[in-house]
């Protein structure tokens, strides 16, 4: 299973702690940099969607936790973050990936996507939120059994694009920031607008955070994360502001 940091953690007590997603990772990288300086330092651990809604949910002790908003949802009604702390920081798009040198598909309209998906070979897609929705789609087309064979979902925390560079996939479906930095893929481009699956990630304080000055401290990074001054880091990074 992949791991990475997206900050490293600063040292000292004070520092807040807390943890991701894979598609946020370089957003948080970027945000948590601008951040120095203006409050207590953070450092953020980026993993596999499904481990870090884990970890939260066995009360690991995190400050923060900035996952899909289904999940974030999921932590708030099992009591593992704070009551109304919840909030919306970017909606993230997927997009069609190839290995490098590869031939462009056609992805323009729905129509071009569900031909190029039939005729295609094997399909990546990733365990998070944006796979499900994918895995619905393709039933909605009623393709999911013709295509049974030939789905590859990516094992948590590992890139689709990982799989789509290996040449272990032949077209890979993931959120646009998962596919900017990884090496060896062409980026086709978004999903068409009629099938376009986007993905809101949210930030919220954990309920293991209990000390009511690091509460505040937590609450202001995340209010910072959400504020207009992080709109051209978010873009950069291939999302939208939310």
């Amino acid at each position: 299973m992949r791991t990475d940091t997206a900050t490293a953690a600063p040292s000292g007590q004070d520092a807040l702690r807390g943890i991701s997603s894979m598609a946020t990772r370089q957003l948080l990288a970027d945000l948590v940099q601008d951040w120095a300086g203006r409050g207590l330092p953070v450092g953020i651990e980026s993993v596999g969607g499904v481990d870090a809604a884990r970890r939260v949910m066995a009360n690991e002790a995190f400050d923060l936790v900035v996952l899909a908003s289904d999940a974030i949802d999921r932590l708030m009604i099992a009591g593992k973050l704070l009551p109304g702390s919840r909030v919306d920081v970017v909606h993230s798009g997927v997009s069609v990936a190839v290995r490098a040198g590869q031939a462009l598909p056609d992805i323009a309209t729905e129509a071009d996507l569900r031909q190029t998906v039939q005729a295609g070979g094997r399909i990546g897609f990733s365990t998070g939120p944006s796979g499900v929705a994918l895995q619905q789609l393709f039933t909605t087309w009623g393709l999911a059994d013709a295509l049974a064979g030939r789905l590859v979902q990516a094992p948590a925390g590992v890139p689709v694009a990982t799989l789509v560079a290996r040449g272990e996939v032949d077209l890979g479906f993931q959120q646009l920031s998962e596919l900017l930095h990884v090496p060896g893929i062409t980026i086709v481009g978004p999903m068409p607008p009629e099938v376009a699956i986007v993905t809101t990630f949210s930030a919220a304080v954990c309920a293991t955070c209990t000390d009511p000055a690091r509460q505040a401290a937590t609450r202001a990074f995340i209010d910072f994360m959400a504020s207009p001054e992080c709109s051209a880091a978010k873009q950069r990074q291939g999302m939208e502001p939310a």
